[in-house]
């Protein structure tokens, strides 16, 4: 019995790596490498570059390895990228799933963990928001995944296996031992980006968007530990092995924070005053995004650890410094 991890070599896919080796499971990582590092795959994993689109590919690795479960995360995530390139997103994000569905179905996969997003809710009219909440996405990338989320429901019901899709919040922080983190140098996430300028590894940051309906103007969200969220699917991944029902639910704290407020934290936590310019808004970005978050801890006994914007800023920051390093001896 193996969990098949697609983007295993990336930001989350590396978390939930380490949170299966940790507790013994056998591991199979699918990664293309397009956003992920290969670094980040420890070596107790079996690692293959790859495109999960592949089903050949895909289907090859499920019978050598027996792969009884599938934990997805591949899937390119830039709201701004999709709204530019809506084709592209349609294409990894929805088309590939699909792939890899099918791939599963045919292969007698019993479990399947989608990463999916909150983004799917759109511009939700009450908060926090709740899963049963209409859903209607603003742009392409949210609307990829709601496409991915009927796709995982209609074949669950059709071929017999379960599933679990967790709508994700804001993801942040990184490993507490310091094995992973958020590595990709260009990401838009704004905590990954102020802990950057705080390092000097950016001019400053620029803050989209001052003219929202919220307290300060600036766009709220709900920021989850990374490794609270890898051990979501580890209780996701529980819930369905103890023969629960397939589930879609929020994964987030229920608290939320404005830009202003992060990048406040981020100065207290550094010590750094980094420049900060305003901006006009960015294409897609809804005004503020909270999980009711009462369901998944009702459902899997979920129980955050890292619940701390101060103690996940501080995480972030420490990985940026040990990524530089990485990055300098190279």
């Amino acid at each position: 019995m193996a969990v098949l991890v697609s983007g295993g070599a990336g930001y989350i896919g590396s978390h939930m790596v380490l949170e299966l080796l940790d507790r013994g499971e056998k591991v199979v990582v699918l990664d293309d490498l397009s956003t992920g590092f290969w670094w980040a795959v420890p070596p107790e994993a079996i690692f293959l570059q790859g495109d999960i689109g592949n089903q050949d590919l895909v289907e090859g690795l499920i019978a050598e390895y027996g792969v009884t479960e599938i934990a997805h995360f591949a899937a390119r995530i830039v709201v701004p990228e999709s709204v530019s390139d809506p084709l592209g997103y349609y294409f990894n994000n929805t088309v590939k799933t699909r792939a890899l569905i099918e791939s599963a179905a045919r292969k007698g996969v019993k479990h399947v963990i989608f990463s999916s997003t909150a983004a799917v809710y759109g511009e939700p009219p009450v908060s926090p928001v709740p899963e049963e909440i209409a859903l209607n996405p603003i742009n392409p990338y949210g609307r990829s995944k709601l496409m991915s989320e009927w796709m995982l429901q209609d074949a669950a019901k059709a071929h017999g296996f379960s599933y679990v899709a967790l709508r994700y919040f804001n993801v942040a922080g990184a490993d507490p031992k310091g094995r992973s983190g958020q590595s990709s140098p260009n990401v838009t996430h704004l905590i990954k980006v102020a802990s950057q300028a705080a390092l000097g590894q950016r001019d400053g940051l620029t803050v989209f968007g001052t003219d929202y309906a919220t307290p300060d103007g600036t766009c709220v969200r709900d920021y989850i530990h990374v490794t609270d969220l890898a051990r979501a699917h580890l209780a996701a991944l529980d819930h369905l092995r103890r023969g629960g029902e397939s589930l879609t639910l929020n994964c987030g704290y229920g608290r939320g924070y404005s830009v202003k407020e992060v990048v406040e934290v981020v100065k207290k936590v550094s010590g750094v005053d980094f420049p900060v310019t305003l901006a006009q808004r960015r294409p897609g970005d809804p005004a503020s995004l909270i999980a009711r978050a009462d369901r998944i801890r009702a459902e899997l006994g979920w129980r955050p650890e890292h619940d701390d914007l101060e103690e996940i800023v501080g995480q972030a920051l420490a990985w940026e410094e040990k990524l530089r390093i990485k990055n300098a001896s190279a």
